[in-house]
């Protein structure tokens, strides 16, 4: 029955004057993933249909009209080798990896992070993807995964990331056949810079790694200043969820008012931690340090490293203005809080990522059950190298799990109690079997990823095709 309706809904669109996508490989969402997968098929000569529903209908958290936008932050954390992301960052840009050759373009100071100019990063990839002789970009919204626009190709790939629209959500949850899941985002607020006091904000690495002055902008606090900064905080009004949603934080992302209610000193070990910086003023170690981090190449807006929140805007203004250094800070962007939907993968995915009730229906990003903008890139990497590979038909076996790729796609397949997405790291490998210094874990577990993954490349060259 469904495919006699699908296949009238294509004859009376047909009639209508409605050309259908003359690709076999549609994908829906043109965010990291989608971006991604889309660039990777169309290197491949793979001809493309790309629907991205902006600039007619945007998310809650979405500002900009470009594809591959970052909302939450401009930050793609740590690009040392010894991190777990810093690894999958490396192994991305082996396979050729247009987000990592974009991001590295627009890169902007960070210490040891991977920061980028936003707006750059964002109008760099959609000129990519636009200018792609390969890939046809369609301004459409979809609303299921029946709709009449998907008749006709033989791979779909959803890649409307976790705030993807309630029609598309539900018919993919019904497709899934399980209840799907969700967890709450938060997006930290950015201040204009000439705003802050540079009287007291220094600038500054920590344990001055960095070469200069340092990347990142600092207002230190004594107890007494944290004690009243932390009491604002954990009282200031808070924007609730609604009745029918239940609050539910991915631990990787949490509030900085959530972190607060665990505690007085539970932001001075986390976000707000002052070791190994000295506050110029008094030349001893401040009780704790909110740090700034550049957005964009002339560094005229700084985002608020680890405040996330959820705080109403009035509050926010309120409350980080009691930090040192930000008495007058203007915003140039508030922090919010968004709901990020996520399928239980484990339990309805198949191992390359396909819906195991819709075969021809493939999952990537976040809403496949990985957490961050590199793991959601690497994700919709991942799958265009596969469905570029079956295009020639062939096969393309899974990264060893000691790599930081391999890592990452075993955690969407082994089942646990309470699925959650994840970021790369360690964890996610096997153990190393051999007893270590805690010291010299992550050189170990990276060395040991670094082999595994170029044993793998080499092997896979040829069916990769480069």
């Amino acid at each position: 029955m469904r495919i006699l309706l699908l296949a009238f809904a294509a004859f009376f669109l047909q009639a209508a004057g409605v050309t259908q996508p003359s690709t076999t490989i549609t994908i829906v969402g043109g965010g990291l993933a989608g971006c991604e997968c889309a660039l990777v098929l169309a290197r491949a000569g793979v001809d493309v249909t790309l629907f991205e529903q902006k600039p007619g209908l945007r998310s809650p958290a979405h500002v900009s009209d470009h594809l591959a936008e970052l909302v939450c932050s401009n930050s793609l954390r740590s690009d040392e080798r010894t991190s777990g992301v810093g690894l999958l960052k490396a192994e991305m840009r082996a396979l050729g990896s247009e987000f990592m050759k974009t991001a590295d373009n627009c890169r902007v100071p960070a210490g040891k992070a991977l920061a980028v100019d936003r707006e750059a990063f964002a109008a760099a990839m959609s000129e990519r993807v636009k200018s792609d002789s390969h890939i046809r970009l369609r301004e459409r919204c979809i609303a299921s995964l029946d709709d009449p626009m998907l008749v006709g190709s033989e791979c779909v790939v959803i890649a409307a990331g976790p705030l993807a629209s309630g029609g598309l959500f539900v018919s993919l949850a019904e497709a899934a056949g399980a209840e799907h899941c969700y967890f709450y985002d938060a997006v930290a607020p950015i201040v204009w810079t000439h705003s802050l006091n540079s009287s007291i904000v220094f600038r500054a690495s920590r344990y001055g790694a960095e070469n200069g002055e340092g990347d990142y902008l600092n207002c230190p606090m004594t107890s007494e200043e944290y004690e009243r900064f932390y009491e604002a905080l954990r009282t200031a009004h808070r924007v609730e969820a609604r009745n029918f949603e239940q609050m539910r934080h991915f631990e990787g992302c949490m509030p900085v008012e959530a972190l607060a209610d665990r505690g007085p000193r539970t932001l001075t070990f986390g976000p707000l931690k002052p070791v190994g910086f000295v506050d110029p003023r008094s030349g001893r170690r401040p009780w704790a340090v909110l740090q700034l981090r550049a957005e964009n190449v002339n560094a005229e807006t700084c985002n608020l490293v680890g405040c996330q929140t959820r705080l109403a805007q009035s509050e926010q203004e309120r409350v980080f203005r009691l930090v040192p250094g930000m008495a007058h800070a203007e915003f140039a962007r508030f922090g919010s809080m968004h709901r990020n939907t996520y399928v239980n993968a484990p339990e309805v995915l198949a191992s390359d990522c396909s819906l195991k009730k819709r075969p021809h229906v493939f999952l990537a990003g976040q809403i496949a059950g990985v957490e961050g903008y590199v793991e959601s890139a690497a994700s919709g990497l991942w799958l265009g190298l596969v469905l570029a590979t079956r295009q020639r038909g062939l096969a393309l076996t899974s990264p060893p799990p000691e790599s930081a790729f391999g890592a990452l796609l075993r955690h969407l397949q082994r089942p646990v109690k309470y699925f959650q997405p994840s970021n790369a790291h360690f964890g996610l490998m096997p153990e190393l079997g051999e007893k270590a210094h805690k010291k010299d874990r992550k050189a170990l577990y990276a060395a040991r990823a670094e082999a595994a993954f170029a044993q793998w490349l080499a092997a896979s060259r040829t069916i990769l095709g480069f």
